[in-house]
């Protein structure tokens, strides 16, 4: 069986000077719909049909033989049927008949091959005359007839439980040779193959060409992550930011499956991940879809997991890793920890802090002399145990003072019955709220913060609200961001801070609005709002 492929290039395209030949993401428009038909599993030949020399010359360069197409198939008003007979006429003259003649479009660069290849089995399989490529698009469309407008749905229902309206795309027609005519490519006996809506772009106009453009850019990206009481959320939050920011790329989450509390935070963003249960099947699944980049946003990488998962993508760039594992990475961004080493690749330090988009929205209150709100937050999990450590010592404060207490529990927070049994029995303005999504309105209320030596630091120091630290653990500790020059008071780890300790500093800092003053001017100096461009910037290898 001979099949072959015949792409209409004339040269007179007007909404887009030249743009069969026009380059689109480094190679010519026609060129993708050649090298699609080429790679297709039972094409035999790839024609183009043109009347321009350029053309010509820039489909046989791309492996395509051409079919000159006279002057009067080049009009405006010619349709594709007679040009499409013609050049299968031309075809068989020298190479013999044909079985199946397949239209493409050169305005169709985003279909796969695969897409292509998925057409011609069914075309086999179901033994149709002929077969179109269309995309399914329901709409509550309307129709007009003599000024008067009448809907064409029965129902108003939502978008996803309309009924399917098909709409032909222009990028195949595969029919049996028969029914090739000069004004006509269609049987009786007709098929619409569905292409994926990312595939259906036809280009008409610049707009068309700008969102093919930006999809052939596309860069398969996986970010692997984890989050689960031990470690926290954190690096499910900047995954989730990640994931949001590069919208413009394919990007898919994977977590091990102990990360209950990250699946769980996942879902509430509607986000779709996949679990692997160990490093090798996590190797295998690159090795399945082996994308352009991988992102490792987990603690430290040995150089045995490293080993494991880099022949399988492009680009490695490890987030918050300072184990043996990130020399083997072609970048690593440890924003947590200020320069450590001399390494280009190595990128140090609160610039490349990424800031989830709510505090780039938010504005922070002003300064007040007296503190009427204190924060209270440790995080998705507060493994130390801080929370109930912080309510005690509220516990013991002036009543007279008139503040209110405001603890944020995070999602990984587990002792919420006895928490609120020890609130139910203090004095003090205690309020309570766990697993907020917009925490920056809080911070926004608070005029003093206690919290642990992570990642929300950042973002009370964003807020610009002076904070007291408790770090968590010794590795919270040399965070250096979480000290006096950016706008904290950092007592060292909170196992062994005496609660008095914390008591004399949190009235030291309520009666002392110049210290507080100070601290505030310190945070107003940073500039955490651009560190989420810097790390697209190094993602996408466009480092400067």
């Amino acid at each position: 069986m001979r099949i072959i492929a015949v792409i209409p290039a004339r040269g007179g395209s007007k909404g887009i000077p030249r743009k069969n030949i026009r380059l689109m993401n480094g190679h010519p428009l026609i060129a993708y719909a050649i090298m699609n038909g080429l790679r297709a599993e039972w094409i035999s030949d790839v024609l183009v049909s043109t009347d321009d020399d350029a053309i010509a010359d820039i489909s046989v360069m791309y492996g395509a033989k051409v079919i000159r197409r006279p002057a009067h198939l080049a009009g405006d008003d010619v349709t594709l049927d007679p040009v499409i007979y013609h050049a299968v006429d031309c075809y068989e003259k020298e190479h013999g008949s044909v079985d199946v003649v397949i239209t493409m479009q050169p305005t169709s660069p985003l279909l796969r091959g695969e897409t292509l290849d998925g057409a011609l089995r069914a075309f086999f399989d179901m033994d149709v005359d002929t077969i179109i490529s269309a995309v399914n698009r329901p709409h509550l469309s309307w129709g007009e007839k003599d000024g008067a407008y009448y809907p064409l749905y029965e129902k108003r229902l939502n978008r996803q439980y309309l009924p399917k309206h098909l709409m032909e795309t222009g990028a195949f027609v595969i029919t049996k040779r028969k029914f090739v005519k000069e004004n006509t490519r269609l049987g009786s006996n007709i098929y619409l193959f569905e292409v994926p809506d990312q595939e259906s772009v036809d280009i008409d106009d610049y707009a068309d060409w700008t969102i093919c453009e930006m999809r052939l850019k596309c860069k398969k990206i996986v970010i692997r992550t984890d989050g689960y009481p031990q470690i926290g959320l954190g690096h499910i939050y900047r995954s989730i930011l990640l994931f949001d920011s590069l919208t413009e790329h394919d990007v898919s989450i994977v977590v091990s499956d102990k990360s209950k509390l990250g699946m769980q935070k996942l879902d509430q963003r509607f986000i779709q991940y996949e679990v692997v249960r160990n490093d090798e099947e996590f190797a295998a699944l690159l090795k399945r879809e082996r994308p352009d980049i991988l992102i490792n946003d987990m603690l430290d990488t040995t150089n045995e997991y490293m080993r494991l998962v880099t022949p399988y993508t492009k680009r490695t760039v490890n987030i918050e890793d300072m184990g043996e594992g990130g020399r083997l990475a072609d970048a690593v961004i440890n924003a947590l920890y200020e320069k450590q080493t001399l390494d280009a690749k190595y990128f140090w330090g609160h610039r490349y802090y990424c800031l989830r988009d709510e505090f780039l929205i938010t504005k922070s209150k002003a300064f007040s002399s007296e503190v009427r709100q204190v924060l209270i937050v440790f995080g998705g999990t507060d493994p130390g145990r801080y929370t109930e450590k912080v309510l005690h010592v509220i516990q013991s404060m002036p009543v007279e003072l008139s503040i209110v207490y405001q603890f944020v529990l995070g999602l990984g927070f587990d002792r919420d019955a006895e928490f609120m049994d020890a609130v139910s029995k203090c004095k003090q303005e205690i309020r309570v709220i766990k697993d907020v999504q917009l925490i920056s309105n809080y911070m926004a209320k608070a005029d003093i913060a206690i919290s642990s030596q992570g990642r929300t630091m950042y973002e009370l120091a964003t807020m610009k609200v002076p904070t007291v630290i408790l770090a968590q653990n010794e590795r919270e500790k040399t965070h250096e961001f979480g000290y006096m020059k950016n706008g904290f008071i950092n007592l060292g780890n909170g196992n062994e801070v005496q609660e008095n300790t914390l008591r004399e500093t949190l009235l030291w800092l309520i009666h002392t609005p110049q210290i507080r003053a100070q601290m505030r001017e310190n945070m107003e100096r940073l500039n955490l709002s651009d560190g989420i461009r810097r790390v697209k910037n190094i993602i996408l290898e466009n480092d400067k």
